[in-house]
């Protein structure tokens, strides 16, 4: 059997996306290992297709060299294969350093020399769906077999219990919505918005995030009627990245942003809906039949036509963000509804 090390890119949804990559080489007969840094690891702990999830004891930033070397010499002879996710020169260093023979992955920031299997980038400007992308390094190898194309997630019954348990709620009883963004404002749905569609569910809300997100929430919290309040929480920064993949997993639906944890709601095929600005659809898709996509730019009733998105700012440089603010809640009402009845 083959022993591969993947090297896992450090967003949440782009983590999400590798998982087809994944599936598709252990099914061909691969031992996957994971290095990925620990906010991620979560993520690829709920691959059943990953045998071992290696933490990299690295910072985000930084070449950290010391590290990186240390851990390469423990990794020698352990493994046949690298595969490469980011496209950054660090990320590369890993496996030359640990001499894994075959390095695989994109041409990225000049890595002639760091891999030996290197796809060309794709052309400037021109943006593949993610999935697509990271599913064209296992075509390096020519005995590459299809995959479905749809990230897939799974928890142990235990894991989603034991997260329901410790935050009071029922499986199926209740809306997560997910109003962060960890890339920019330019796509983060508006807070008065998040906070009227609350008032129009009949079923509790949970706000989901990390702890820098936590102030966003309790300002969705502020701006709902009391009503609308006294059936919602928020819980970013309150939960670890594992509890609250579970929380999603277990929920009755998903409203988001275009965000790492949109993703994980599609990897569990939880009916979502997904509110899309200033990046695209069609490069980041939740993959999800029980998806509903929200893109003005797509709907040729809104005028004046958005000439502007995807813009993939992280602010505005408009200074309007049309593209979200004039998505109204009532908009989102009807594609949640839709979404929940199947």
């Amino acid at each position: 059997m083959t022993a591969s090390l993947v090297i896992a890119p450090q967003w949440i949804g782009d983590a999400v996306m590798l998982e087809p990559l994944l599936r598709q080489l252990a099914a061909r007969g691969e031992r996957l290992t994971v290095a990925a840094l620990p906010w991620v690891a979560p993520v690829f702990r709920a691959m059943p297709s990953v045998a071992d999830v290696l933490e990299l004891p690295f910072q985000h930033g930084g070449l950290q060299w010391s590290a990186r070397r240390a851990l390469a010499q423990q990794l020698q002879g352990q493994f046949d294969r690298a595969y490469v996710g980011p496209n950054s020169w660090k990320s590369a260093l890993l496996p030359w350093w640990a001499g894994i023979p075959e390095r695989i992955g994109y041409h990225g920031e000049s890595r002639w020399w760091l891999l030996n299997q290197r796809l060309p980038n794709p052309p400037k400007g021109s943006r593949s769906a993610m999935v697509a992308h990271y599913l064209a390094l296992a075509q390096a190898q020519p005995s590459a077999a299809k995959a479905a194309i749809q990230p897939r997630l799974d928890l142990p019954v235990d894991q989603l219990k034991a997260s329901l348990t410790a935050h009071q709620l029922s499986a199926g009883g209740y809306v997560v919505m997910a109003p962060g963004a960890e890339y920019g404002p330019a796509k983060r749905w508006p807070v008065a918005h998040f906070a009227q569609l609350a008032e129009r569910l009949a079923l509790p809300v949970i706000l989901l995030g990390s702890a820098k997100e936590a102030a966003l929430c309790q300002d969705i919290l502020q701006h709902m009627s009391p009503s609308a309040q006294g059936r919602s929480r928020h819980l970013a920064g309150q939960t670890s990245l594992g509890e609250a993949m579970a929380l999603i997993a277990a929920a009755h639906s998903v409203v988001s942003n275009d965000s790492g944890l949109m993703h994980v709601a599609a990897a569990f095929g939880v009916p979502q809906v997904a509110l899309f600005g200033s990046s695209s659809p069609e490069h980041t898709p939740p993959l999800n039949d029980q998806a509903r996509v929200l893109w003005l730019k797509t709907q040729a009733q809104y005028q004046p036509p958005l000439d502007c998105a995807p813009c993939f700012e992280r602010v505005c440089p408009l200074g309007h963000t049309r593209c979200l603010s004039d998505l109204g809640p009532a908009l989102a009402e009807q594609a949640w509804r839709e979404v929940v009845s199947g």
